[in-house]
């Protein structure tokens, strides 16, 4: 559970996406010591949009914040899982009822 804000993503997360959700991502961070990413909505992902969060993920612990994402469809998470960026980024637990 965050205690700062939650960014909602939708559609498809690609390379055309990486700067805005790379800009929204550092400034909710620069803001709040807590942000989740809810991809509930996230239909796909490629392996570069997911770069860009385990990179706001490795950042955010470096300047003592937390990054949590929320979520992912199964798509989502193997893609994570596949490029072995599931060892980087933190996924919340399903919520109860959830799955």
């Amino acid at each position: 559970m965050s205690d700062g804000p939650v960014l909602v993503l939708s559609g498809d997360l690609d390379v055309r996406s990486t700067m805005e959700v790379r800009t929204a991502v550092r400034d909710l961070l620069g803001s709040y010591d807590e942000v989740a990413i809810d991809l509930s909505g996230v239909e796909s992902a490629d392996v570069t949009a997911l770069r860009v969060l385990a990179a706001a993920t490795l950042q955010a612990i470096r300047d003592g914040h937390h990054l949590t994402l929320r979520q992912p469809s199964p798509a989502v998470r193997r893609m994570l899982h596949m490029s072995h960026l599931a060892r980087i980024v933190e996924v919340a637990p399903p919520a109860a009822g959830v799955g």
